[in-house]
C-alpha cells in the first residue's frame, strides 16, 4: 500500500496508524511493542521494495549492455570500427547489471565473479569474431592494424592474421594464420 494513504485511511476508520498497520485493535499496555513492530516491518518491507527495483534496473542494465553488444555485430559493418566501440560500451553496460546483481556477495566474491564475467565475454566476442572471419569472409571487427599494400589488405589481431588477397576481384581469396611478423614486401609477395 502506497503510505501517503495510511493517515486518511486511518482518519476514515476511525483507527490509529499503528493499529491500522498492525491489522487489529490494540490494547494500550501493547501499544509499544505493536509500535516497535509495525517500524520493523515498515523498514522491512521499504528495504524489499528497494532491492526489487535493484535488481530490476541491475537485469535491465544487464540485457541492454547484451542486446547492445550482440547489435553492434549485426548493424556495423565488419570494416566498421564502431561495431567494436559499442561492444566495448555494452561489455560495461552489462557488467555494471552484472556488478549490481551481485550487491549482496562479499567483496572478493564480487571481484572474482566480475573479472569472470568480463573475461568469459571477452572471450566470447573474440570467437564470435574469429567465427565471422572464418565463416563469412569478414574483415575482424577487433582488429589492431589494417595495412593495405598492392593487391593484400592485412588485418592484424591478437591472436591470428587475416591477409585478404586480390580484394575487390573476381580472384580473391582470404588466409586465416597464426600471427606473423611479415614485412611490407612479404605482404605484397604473400598472395602472389
Amino acid at each position: 500500500m502506497d503510505m501517503s494513504l495510511l493517515k486518511p485511511l486511518s482518519e476514515l476508520l476511525g483507527v490509529t496508524i499503528n493499529e491500522l498497520l498492525a491489522g487489529e485493535k490494540i490494547e494500550e499496555k501493547d501499544i509499544e511493542k505493536k509500535s516497535e513492530e509495525n517500524i520493523i516491518d515498515t523498514i522491512n518491507y521499504s528495504n524489499k521494495k528497494v532491492s526489487e527495483k535493484n535488481k530490476l534496473i541491475a537485469k535491465i542494465l544487464l540485457f541492454f549492455g547484451l542486446g547492445l553488444i550482440f547489435s553492434a555485430f549485426s548493424v556495423f559493418p565488419s570494416e566498421s570500427s564502431w561495431g567494436s566501440i559499442y561492444s566495448v560500451i555494452g561489455i560495461v553496460i552489462s557488467l555494471l547489471g552484472f556488478t549490481i546483481l551481485n550487491k549482496g556477495k562479499t567483496f572478493r566474491k564480487r571481484l572474482l565473479l566480475n573479472i569472470g564475467y568480463t573475461i568469459f565475454i571477452i572471450a566470447l566476442l573474440l570467437v564470435l569474431d574469429y567465427s565471422n572471419v572464418k565463416l563469412n569472409q569478414q574483415a575482424p571487427r577487433f582488429r589492431i592494424k589494417t595495412t593495405t599494400t598492392g593487391n593484400v589488405i592485412y588485418y592484424d589481431t591478437l591472436f591470428y592474421d587475416v591477409y585478404r588477397c586480390n580484394f575487390d576481384t573476381e580472384n580473391e581469396y582470404w588466409v586465416i594464420e597464426k600471427n606473423s611478423k611479415k614485412s611490407i614486401s612479404d605482404l605484397i609477395n604473400y598472395c602472389k
